[in-house]
């Protein structure tokens, strides 16, 4: 498996698609420039239409290491960049007073040093790795705070993290970086600026097929186009709190496929629908009559298509 970035536009599609990622041409181009320029790439969109995954079919076609920062609100420098190995320097300290080995400048500058920093995943992304250098995924940047957002400016400007004690640790060759959001709330223009952007849309209905046949090749083709036609019903109805994304059409195709169904009816539709919505609501909204009358409809056009 090489190491080497891709050199064209086809070559970013064949690797996606050499991991059953189906992207459009437009994704494979952002990610090539990505690449290319050295910029990170910002993907926002609804959860569930494969923006995490990007980061992680990168990093197993280029055989480099993953690097995933999970954001959440609170999450701060010390989980997210180093910390001190407070007990350790402590153990050091009481051992240097033990013995009286040490003046005062030589323990501060030994208790400061590399040995006893926790590296977390911002600064281990900097390090250089046999490979070539890691991916880092910041996945759901929206879920974080703004003055963290704003620290990640010098960390996606120049690739360096800044330790007060150590000084400037700057990466030699940057990490490929993909950042995430599912705009739960707007991301700052600033930190906007440092990257390419691309916006992670549904998928229409024959790229969908394309990706429930790649990733679930044991569906029934049939089952798989009414699925498909279903979901793609559920996303234009704009009453519902949550419409499904290619995540939950793929556990919905897995799930009936286990159950040995080869046609979607409405008892089937009714009791699975869990798989599929994630929101009471919008379940009651459509179990019962929706359901057969989505179900019927969906079958009077595929007929009709054939």
């Amino acid at each position: 498996m090489s190491t080497s970035l891709p050199n064209s536009i086809d070559a970013v599609h064949e690797l996606l698609t050499g991991a059953d990622y189906v992207a459009d041409r437009s994704l494979a181009t952002i990610l090539y420039l990505s690449l290319k320029m050295g910029r990170p790439l910002f993907l926002e969109g609804e959860a569930g239409v494969g923006k995490t995954e990007i980061a992680k079919v990168l990093a197993a076609q280029l055989n480099r290491p993953l690097i995933r920062l999970q954001c959440y609100e609170g999450l701060d420098i010390s989980s997210a960049v180093y910390e001190w190995n407070y007990a350790r320097q402590m153990i050091e300290i009481r051992l240097s007073e033990a013995t009286e080995t040490a003046n005062k400048d030589d323990l501060s500058d030994n208790i400061f040093s590399e040995k006893f920093l926790i590296k977390r995943p911002l600064l281990t992304a900097l390090e250089p790795t046999k490979t070539g250098a890691p991916v880092l995924l910041i996945d759901e940047l929206d879920r974080t705070d703004e003055p963290f957002e704003a620290y990640l400016l010098e960390v996606l400007s120049d690739f360096q993290i800044t330790i007060p004690e150590l000084g400037t640790i700057k990466a030699e060759e940057p990490p490929i970086v993909i950042i995430t959001s599912n705009r739960t709330r707007e991301i700052h223009d600033a930190l906007k600026r440092r990257c390419l952007y691309h916006w992670v849309d549904y998928p229409d209905a024959e790229r969908e097929k394309e990706i429930i046949s790649r990733k679930l090749p044991g569906a029934d083709a049939r089952l798989t186009e009414q699925i498909v036609a279903f979901v793609q019903k559920l996303r234009n109805d704009p009453s519902l709190f949550k419409v499904p994304g290619i995540a939950e059409s793929l556990d919905w195709t897995n799930a009936l496929t286990e159950l040995n169904v080869i046609s979607l009816d409405p008892d089937v539709i009714n009791d699975t629908l869990g798989v599929l919505l994630k929101y009471q609501d919008d379940i009651v909204k459509i179990q019962g009559t929706e359901a057969a009358e989505i179900i019927n409809q969906i079958k009077l056009e595929l007929d009709e298509s054939k």
